[in-house]
């Protein structure tokens, strides 16, 4: 597995469970600013391979989006995109090697690679663009992004990770990766873990990784319950993670053709999914009229529904799994 993320509370939950997980070995961690800036990113995801006593590469990235203003999610993570809990600068390095050559590099020499996207897509649409061959050599590409036919976190249509660069995201999805992807959404509701779960998975952990999983998410947690009105903390990165890595979490999935809407002055980062492959090449409903715009064969992977349970009982062996040696 190799992981991009613009690393905050949720991505740093999401990568000790692929860190401490002893069947999946993490070959590169690659930064892009989003929730933070790439400094700030890459500090966070180093202090987090640290934490879980491994010495995994992290490489940097790009800083901005491709030709978009950088916005950024303190309002949510923290100054530091971890709760405000201003942890010690990381001993573990950065690599000298970008981001876009790392994830070239890495995913050419391991054929049947996962690659998971946790940000924005800015890296893996620099790194498609300059050598589109690569994707034949990705099993799955598990994204942490958009949403399916459903409401948005950032505008009522879009989610953070693909609003923030949706020039990028709409490479990713038309360069032939084969996409799963994990809306906003299935992080809600019955997903959402809700105190007596949250203090389960503090005791649950060893290490200190139950309170840091906790403890960096807790300003999200306010605003999932006062702003968003929903019943717990919402960890939407882990919740792609756990899906990466136990496809059956995903109870529910279809085949469809996604855009990404650049250009809408209310709907830009859109994904729009062509649930009933209205206007999908090949679509079995698109005799029924002539569509407007003529779209491509189906393209991604869409996760409509995830087995909560099994997602909890999964971050709660995550967090009680003691480091290998």
């Amino acid at each position: 597995m190799i992981i991009d993320t613009d690393t905050a509370s949720d991505d740093a939950v999401a990568l000790i469970m692929a860190l401490v997980n002893p069947d999946i070995e993490v070959l590169g961690i690659t930064i892009v600013a989003g929730n933070v800036s790439l400094q700030q990113a890459s500090i966070n995801a180093r202090y987090t391979v640290q934490l879980c006593g491994q010495t995994i590469p992290v490489y940097e990235g790009a800083d901005r989006p491709l030709q978009r203003t950088p916005a950024r999610a303190e309002f949510f993570h923290g100054d530091d995109g971890m709760g405000n809990m201003h942890y010690p600068v990381p001993e573990h390095p950065v690599e000298t090697k970008p981001a876009v050559d790392a994830l070239i590099e890495t995913i050419r020499d391991n054929p049947g690679i996962i690659l998971v996207t946790l940000g924005p897509m800015t890296n893996i649409a620099n790194a498609v663009s300059k050598e589109p061959d690569i994707v034949n050599n990705v099993s799955r590409c598990v994204v942490m992004g958009g949403v399916a036919c459903t409401v948005g976190n950032i505008t009522p249509a879009a989610e953070f990770n693909i609003w923030c660069d949706p020039e990028a995201a709409r490479i990713c999805f038309h360069s032939g990766l084969p996409i799963e992807m994990v809306g906003w959404e299935l992080c809600r509701g019955e997903a959402n873990l809700v105190e007596a779960e949250i203090e389960q998975i503090k005791d649950a952990g060893v290490e200190g990784l139950g309170e840091f999983a906790v403890d960096i998410n807790r300003i999200g947690y306010q605003i999932n319950r006062e702003l968003l009105g929903d019943p717990g903390m919402a960890l939407p990165d882990p919740v792609a993670m756990a899906i990466a890595i136990d496809p059956d979490i995903c109870v529910k999935q279809s085949r469809h053709y996604v855009d990404i809407e650049c250009h809408g002055e209310l709907t830009r980062g859109m994904t729009v999914v062509d649930q009933l492959n209205i206007a999908a090449e090949g679509g079995e409903n698109v005799s029924m009229w002539e569509p407007l715009v003529k779209q491509g064969p189906p393209n991604v992977t869409v996760c409509w529904e995830i087995d909560a349970p099994r997602w909890k009982a999964l971050l709660e062996q995550s967090v009680g799994r003691r480091f290998p040696g």
